[in-house]
């Protein structure tokens, strides 16, 4: 410090001579020249604070955790540790709050309501305990002491709740209520009216009468009917039999036909449904139809179904929905030999026997009937009360009397034409049973229903042996059996042709598939040719369509009919030669 005084006191005199000098010579300091200024020199130590500042920002921080939180503030400037967020609201009460529960803190207008999880009957339990008798059991309190209300009430129940009053509690209330009616009827029965008690309308009969007035037996039973109910008794009788009988027949309606040909039998004495003895097969391969060769109409309404004479073709036989039935002739005149009536509402399906002479007939009347082709006449009439959606005979030669029909009622009826009656019934379906198919020599058959699934049976056994449903499955309205007998083809309604194999396990084949056609919603039939190379199918545009049997792919479309081409058939004999028919009420050959 001395050296730093003589230091200053040294630059003062040497200062105060300087100005001397320039006051008795003033022109030896030229104007020009600034003044100096001398730099400012400091002779402290350097110190490093570093220790200093986080020393004075740990404090700074102790004190932030000591510091209590606002409730009410919604933001914090550092991180607050358990103990500050979840400590006690220290300090004077809120001004505007009774409770001292800042505004923030509130749930309920009176505070602030802790969740708890209670179960329906232990709240009702509960709060009627609390009610009677004035304590209950605290939800918030986990341990010790866990009951609210009156404690004198407690320990003198000892704790029972409403629902758990022990058994001899319980009957000394009934014993005390029992005595309390008893009181209160003895002591009314005096001034209650005898009327009063016999009217069923007044408190005084429900009060005597609290047993249900319908117990036990009355005696005033009445024995007899009376005219009227007699009369009316028969009537709905009477009705209820009409009922049944309407349901478990057919509607009734005449048979006739009518035989348009020239003569029944020619000079020769062969009959018009006789084929022609020169007929035979053109060729061996099938080929697809390029033109129309000749139109049948006659039907006033769609055609529902077509089918060719067994193993010559020169006659077709058509079903229709105006309730008639025609068979045409093919090879010579081309026009309608025969006319069958029999049904009284639309004919739904119509099946041959394996030589031709007799046919089957499905109509809407719930009518199954079993004509003669050659003179039109009603065989057998069949009906359980139920709409048949297909008829088929078991094409075994030894069994053309044994007829298949698959009902609107989900069944598979088997009538044993001979004797008129029913000799089995395969009822496993879901829906109503769309198609019979014949597999494995005769002794299986195949089903198909609205319930979107396959069914394949033994024949005679009402045991399902295979059952083909699977989510994708839509219901299949036609199935057709391929000429080597190994798969079926089945219309399916998401607009393509699935094929299944015949064999055990009756597999999906889903290396074939047709598609092309729009058959969504209608029961278009599917066919082959006769040697196998072909598929055919209608659709609902009115075209028929024909694919390759081996690739998959359309060989062809023609469009045959105005709306929907609902049957298709392929001649047996002139192989390159088909048949069609449709809603138009026509039946074209190509």
């Amino acid at each position: 410090m001395d050296l730093l005084q003589s230091y200053r006191d040294q630059n003062e005199d040497e200062l105060d001579d300087a100005a001397e000098d320039q006051n008795q010579n003033p022109s030896s300091y030229p104007d020009s020249l600034p003044p100096r200024l001398l730099a400012g020199k400091s002779a402290a130590p350097k110190v490093d604070d570093t220790m200093l500042s986080l020393t004075v920002a740990a404090a700074a921080h102790r004190r932030d955790q000591s510091k209590p939180i606002d409730p009410t503030q919604h933001l914090v400037a550092f991180n607050p540790t358990y103990d500050q967020l979840w400590a006690p609201i220290q300090g004077p009460s809120h001004p505007y709050a009774k409770d001292g529960i800042a505004q923030g803190m509130r749930n309920h207008k009176l505070g602030f309501v802790e969740d708890a999880s209670i179960e329906p009957f232990v709240f009702d339990e509960q709060y009627n305990t609390f009610h009677k008798y004035g304590y209950a059991a605290d939800p918030s309190a986990s341990a010790g002491f866990n009951y609210v209300g009156d404690v004198d009430a407690l320990r003198q129940n000892d704790a029972v709740s409403v629902y758990n009053i022990p058994q001899h509690e319980q009957k000394k209330r009934k014993l005390e209520k029992k005595k309390e009616l008893a009181e209160d009827g003895d002591q009314n029965g005096d001034e209650i009216d005898q009327s009063e008690v016999d009217n069923p309308a007044t408190e005084s009969w429900l009060m005597k009468n609290r047993k249900s007035p319908w117990a036990g037996k009355k005696e005033d039973l009445q024995t007899e009917l009376t005219e009227e109910q007699k009369k009316y008794a028969e009537e709905y009788a009477k009705k209820k039999g009409e009922e049944r009988g309407g349901g478990e027949k057919g509607e009734a309606f005449a048979d006739k036909t009518a035989f348009h040909g020239k003569e029944e039998r020619d000079y020769q004495g062969r009959s018009w449904i006789a084929p022609p003895k020169d007929a035979k097969a053109t060729n061996d391969h099938c080929y697809i139809p390029k033109r129309l060769v000749h139109t049948w109409s006659g039907h006033t309404k769609g055609v529902s179904a077509i089918r060719f004479f067994p193993k010559y073709g020169h006659l077709i036989l058509s079903a229709g929905m105006d309730t008639k039935i025609k068979i045409w002739d093919v090879f010579n005149t081309g026009k309608c030999m025969r006319t069958y009536m029999g049904h009284s509402k639309a004919v739904r399906d119509i099946c041959f026997s394996n030589d031709g002479t007799k046919f089957l007939s499905a109509g809407y009347d719930k009518n199954i009937k079993y004509w003669d082709t050659e003179t039109g006449q009603v065989i057998s009439t069949f009906s359980t009360g139920k709409v048949p959606y297909v008829v088929k005979l078991n094409p075994d030669e030894d069994k053309q009397n044994i007829l298949l029909a698959g009902m609107s009622d989900k069944k598979i009826v088997q009538w044993d034409m001979n004797t008129g009656q029913i000799t089995q019934e395969y009822d496993q379906h879901l829906g109503a049973v769309n198609t019979i198919t014949f597999v494995d020599n005769n002794r299986r058959f195949v089903t198909s229903s609205d319930d979107k699934s396959l069914r394949v049976w033994e024949f005679g056994i009402p045991v399902v042996i295979k059952y083909i449903s699977e989510p994708h499955m839509h219901s299949m309205p036609a199935i057709s059996l391929h000429p080597n007998s190994n798969w079926l083809a089945a219309q399916s309604m998401d607009n393509q042709i699935l094929i299944y194999s015949t064999r055990e396990k009756f597999q999906l084949n889903k290396k074939k598939r047709f598609a092309g056609h729009v058959v969504a919603g209608y029961a278009c039939q599917v066919n082959f040719s006769p040697d196998g190379r072909f598929v055919m199918s209608g659709d609902g545009e009115g075209r028929c369509w024909f694919w390759d049997w081996k690739t998959c792919k359309v060989f062809r479309t023609l469009k045959c009919h105005e709306g929907v081409c609902i049957g298709c058939e392929w001649h047996p004999l002139e192989q390159s030669k088909v048949a069609t028919c449709g809603w138009d009420g026509l039946i074209k050959y190509w």
